[in-house]
């Protein structure tokens, strides 16, 4: 088969009119409508299957009040007061609005921690004190400045049952099917870029395109081996990196096999991040040294790092360029990310405040303009979700102009961007080329494209290259080679991301996980906003990747482990890998027994609590 495809390309040239070439020009036209279609399908069951097939709350311990009511205690870390956003809401004068958290750790222990209340806080009649809180148990009297109630926890029992108990996703839109979609969309694509490279056709796409494939497949059913259903994050990442392989087998063939060693060093990683969030007190303990990781990784690519265009972000090893800045991303993630009680006990951004300054001023050393802003719009981001303090949004966004105002002033190849910004066709020969080939590539692409591997802008075929066409200005390859609608495809993706990340923050069981995702949903969406809309000159050129897409081990691969906190916060019934499922109890512990089950005519029955020993 093989030597037949071989041959047809060796008697086929481009400009050639006979029956073999006529098949392939009207079997290229046919991939190029299929695949938008493809790309829409792919897309929307993922929208559908995240955004509809919504999680279920959980139930991991309640408290009992004197009058009869039952407050659930639906996360891993409640916040217990008067506010009308907390956990636990009680409308009691002495309680204060942010009185007490309640917190449980993967061992199923409860701490509970007085927030700088007022009235204080008693557990069986001792004081809470301490920044480590106090131990409670089911059967535990609390006092909330006055208002006593029982704590209940869930046992073994309860969690089986209440999971095993819970929809689990899937039941909808199969996800199988959905990678059935992206198999034949790869399959298209691959036969699509071998037509046009007919005249070099060498057998390393065609592997490449295969491995890739395989390796999604063994993905899903090590997943399903795993006893998991949910698999939407993971068919965005293959959907994006099959995309991406395509602009690298259009623009530098020659480095296919060395993207797909990165492919495989992201999914090494996204397992592995999903294996230390399956574990918050692992993950609580890894957060640490991934933080002092991040400012030595820029404090080593701003000693030993390469110039390039202005900016050192380029570090060789053994021949081979990295680009740490990229994983700094996720040790920026980890930093910001913290659990609940730390959240109130320390209520301050001192430490995060200090890392993400340190970082800065790194990259302003490296004059490293684009990833400095993503880092900024993180920084944002998870301050406000840690504090809730617009002023401290301000204040930063303030401090920041100023020192924007500052980079413009004394490094020229930035203020030149801005110059330029709004102007590419102006300066066309001069610093808005970029931009200005951008658009037009785009344009030329239409709904469609020209087919992959039939563009302009990478080069070939009597036109020069445009630089950075497979990274930077990736957006504008894409829509020329593939069409505006697998390209708004690709943008829908980073963006559901971003919606599920929000939407799965009401059921997820921590501030760790809600954090995290949050973050990197930030990062994600903001870069590939400014590689969009700076390429099309609409915000200013910063010379940041699409997520995924666009060539370049590094980011790819820390890409894909930014993938693994969204799949951390997913808590939908058997979904994630990251999320430990009950186990069956051997026997029951005689604890309090506090799921609520339903009678055959869907009334409920009110659970009855037996007290555990001396905890009454």
């Amino acid at each position: 088969m093989f030597d037949w495809i071989r041959e047809l390309f060796n008697n086929t040239s481009e400009t050639t009119a006979g029956f073999d070439g006529e098949i392939l020009s009207y079997v290229t036209m046919v991939i190029r409508f299929i695949l938008p279609v493809l790309a829409i399908i792919i897309v929307v069951r993922c929208v559908r299957s995240l955004l509809t097939e919504k999680g279920e709350g959980e139930i991991w311990g309640q408290l009992h009040l004197l009058n009869g009511n039952i407050i659930d205690l639906n996360y891993w870390e409640n916040t217990l007061g008067r506010s009308g956003a907390s956990d636990a809401f009680f409308e009691y004068p002495t309680i204060s609005k942010n009185h007490a958290a309640l917190n449980r750790d993967d061992k199923g222990d409860w701490h509970i921690y007085d927030v700088a209340s007022k009235a204080g806080v008693l557990v069986n009649g001792t004081k809470v004190v301490g920044k480590d809180g106090f131990l409670v148990k089911s059967g535990d009297k609390i006092d909330l400045g006055g208002l006593i109630m029982t704590f209940v926890a869930a046992d073994g029992t309860d969690e089986y049952e209440q999971a095993i108990s819970r929809t689990p996703p899937g039941q909808i839109f199969k996800q199988a099917l959905t990678l059935v979609y992206i198999t034949v969309f790869q399959v298209l694509l691959c036969v699509q870029l071998s037509i046009a490279a007919r005249e070099t056709f060498s057998m390393t796409l065609v592997f490449c395109f295969l491995i890739l494939l395989i390796m999604m497949w063994i993905c899903y059913f090590v997943t399903r081996a795993m006893h998991r259903v949910a698999f939407e994050v993971e068919s965005i990442g293959f959907f994006l990196t099959t995309i991406g392989l395509s602009i690298v087998a259009s623009a530098s063939p020659n480095e296919m096999t060395r993207q797909m060693m990165f492919i495989v060093f992201g999914l090494i990683l996204f397992y592995g991040i999903g294996w230390v969030l399956r574990d918050l007190n692992r993950a609580k303990m890894i957060r640490r040294p991934v933080v002092l990781i991040g400012p030595l990784l820029l404090a080593i690519t701003l000693i030993f790092g390469q110039e390039a265009l202005g900016a050192i972000r380029w570090i060789s090893i053994a021949g081979m360029q990295f680009q740490p800045g990229e994983f700094v991303k996720i040790a920026i993630i980890f930093a910001g990310a913290v659990t609940l009680e730390r959240m109130f006990i320390r209520r301050n951004l001192i430490g995060f405040v200090a890392i993400m300054a340190i970082c800065m001023g790194l990259l302003a050393g490296m004059t490293d303009f684009g990833t400095a802003m993503i880092f900024f719009v993180t920084f944002l981001v998870i301050a406000f979700l840690r504090s809730g303090d617009v002023a401290t949004v301000i204040l930063s966004v303030a401090g920041a102009g100023f020192a924007g105002l500052v980079a413009l002033a004394s490094r020229p190849h930035i203020a030149q961007r801005f110059a330029t910004w709004g102007n590419a066709w102006q300066t066309a020969y001069n610093g808005g080329r970029q931009q200005a080939s951008a658009m037009s590539a785009a344009a030329s692409g239409g709904l469609f494209g020209v087919g992959a591997g039939e563009g302009w802008l990478k080069g070939g075929r009597g036109f020069p290259r445009v630089f950075a066409a497979d990274s930077d200005i990736v957006f504008a390859m894409l829509s020329e080679e593939l069409g505006l609608i697998i390209a708004l495809t690709a943008i829908a993706a980073i963006l559901l991301l971003a919606v599920y990340s929000v939407q799965a923050a009401k059921f997820a069981r921590s501030t760790f996980y809600v954090i995290a995702a949050c973050a990197a949903a930030t990062v994600l969406v903001f870069q590939m906003m400014l590689n969009v809309l700076g390429s099309m000159d609409i915000l200013p050129f910063t010379g940041v990747t699409f997520p995924v897409i666009s060539k370049g081990g590094t980011s790819l691969i820390s890409c894909w482990g930014m993938l693994a906190f969204f799949k951390a916060i997913d808590t939908r019934a058997a979904a994630s890998f990251a999320v430990k499922i009950p186990k069956r109890p051997e026997f029951s512990g005689g604890g309090a027994i506090i799921y609520r089950r339903y009678d055959d005519d869907n009334t409920r029955v009110d659970p009855v609590i037996e007290n555990e020993g001396n905890h009454v």
